[in-house]
């Protein structure tokens, strides 16, 4: 009996000190989430390509993994990128420095396509009239003045349906053209090779327009079949806008055309309100019930507290644990849970109080107040466990926090209002003559 209950002891004095240990130093352990922080919010929506190969949520898809290889790229930390509905992708990033740089980036589309123009100046003259032929498409090259600017120059009369797209893309990579600009170099998959080598054997003497985004970035003539699958895309490029374009089309070439339809740029003054504002209520709410406890149950309720403070501890271990990010609902969540371990200890207190009027001794009663408020402990932690596991596995960002600092706040509850505090109570009676319990 003596040595279980100090394994017990021993086992409730190293989770609580691994756990305290651990989360040093707190700031560095656990991340504060974008409404604490500051940092970007973006709203991604994902058109239904022409094709019509693809459902949309197919698409939805990969465009999501694009997005999350592009901001990766950037390298950004522990980014929160998640699709919403059908085809919209919600991006959070948390104290980024340079918001600006993540919208420029994710912002472009970079849809790559290759068409073939057609040939007929009547056509192109026509087009020009405002007579497009079906089928096509009137574009316009772009080229850089003297002062860098870049205009609109040659109209091309394109094929609307792409020979190839960069969903075939293997490689891009900076490299310098004949005059010396820097240019993109970009290289197929197998598939794609193929592809592009039949199209370039069908098609010699005939224009290619590399399009990026619906501009002519160039088209070059065919001059021969092409057999590796490599291409080049030159433009009078700076070399951060090269290498940035080929960041894009590395990380992954859109399947669908891509538009930010809502962004907001969250300072992070905002976010220290809210952390002031959060850490006050849970303070004083924390403060009250623990003065609360401490006189209406006495060393009970000291005991309660003792438990309480644990439950953090270790809900705190275990969010740092899994790299959570701590969101405004969630110290809401650490507070609710808080409340539930001060619960939980009342039921206990309150049979142990009934045991004692009915004249039971001190370690009958609380022998007998465990056992018996043990079922509606678990009925109430379970029930509301379950809620939180729904919230976290179909919510959504804050929702999402809330519901992961609810689970983990319940289940440390089960281990302190119970486990931790029977054991404690048993070690003061083995170690202590008690007539009467003072609660």
């Amino acid at each position: 009996m003596n040595r279980a209950l100090y394994l017990k002891l021993g086992l409730i004095a190293v989770i609580v000190g691994v756990s305290i240990w651990y989360i040093q130093p707190l700031e560095k352990k656990i991340r504060r989430g974008l409404d604490l922080q500051g940092g970007v919010h973006l709203v991604l929506e994902v058109e239904q390509p022409p094709s019509g190969e693809k459902s949309l949520a197919d698409v939805t898809d990969r465009a999501l993994k694009v997005v999350r290889n592009r901001i990766d790229g950037l390298g950004i930390s522990e980014p929160v990128i998640q699709r919403e509905g059908t085809n919209r992708i919600i991006v959070d990033i948390a104290g980024y420095k340079d918001p600006e740089k993540v919208l420029e980036v994710i912002g472009r589309t970079a849809l790559l396509e290759f068409r073939l123009v057609s040939d007929d100046a009547d056509a192109l003259k026509k087009a020009l009239e405002g007579n497009v032929p079906e089928g096509y498409e009137l574009l316009y090259t772009r080229e850089k003045d003297e002062r860098g600017i870049a205009r609109e120059a040659t109209p091309l009369l394109v094929k609307t349906t792409p020979e190839l797209t960069g969903a075939y893309l293997k490689d891009a990579y900076v490299g310098y053209s004949s005059g010396g600009f820097p240019d993109v170099n970009i290289e197929f998959n197998k598939e794609g090779g193929e592809i592009f080598s039949a199209v370039t054997g069908a098609n010699i003497n005939r224009r290619l327009a590399i399009i990026l985004d619906g501009v002519v970035q160039s088209a070059p003539v065919i001059r021969e079949r092409i057999p590796n699958g490599k291409a080049q895309i030159s433009g009078k490029f700076s070399m951060e806008e090269a290498r940035e374009l080929a960041l894009v089309l590395r990380a992954g070439a859109l399947p669908a055309k891509l538009s930010v339809i809502y962004k907001e740029l969250i300072g992070p003054s905002l976010g220290q309100e809210y952390i002031s504002m959060g850490l006050r209520a849970s303070l004083y709410g924390a403060v009250i019930v623990l003065v609360f406890m401490l006189i209406y149950y006495r060393a009970f309720g000291l005991l309660a507290d003792v438990a309480m403070a644990m439950n953090i501890v270790i809900l705190l271990a275990i969010l740092a644990g899994f790299k959570g990010v701590l969101t405004l609902p969630g110290i809401a969540g650490i507070a609710l849970t808080a409340g539930m371990a001060v619960d939980a200890n009342i039921l206990i207190n309150e049979r142990i109080r009934e045991e004692q009027r009915a004249g039971k001794s001190p370690r009958a009663s609380v022998d007998a107040g465990y056992q018996r408020a043990w079922a509606a402990i678990i009925d109430s932690n379970i029930t509301t466990l379950i809620s939180g596991a729904v919230l976290f596995f179909l919510g959504e960002g804050p929702v999402k926090g809330f519901g992961l600092t609810l689970s983990i706040g319940i289940l440390a509850n089960l281990f302190t209002a119970v486990f931790a505090t029977k054991a404690i109570v048993d070690w003061f009676l083995l170690n202590r003559k008690v007539d009467k319990l003072w609660i």
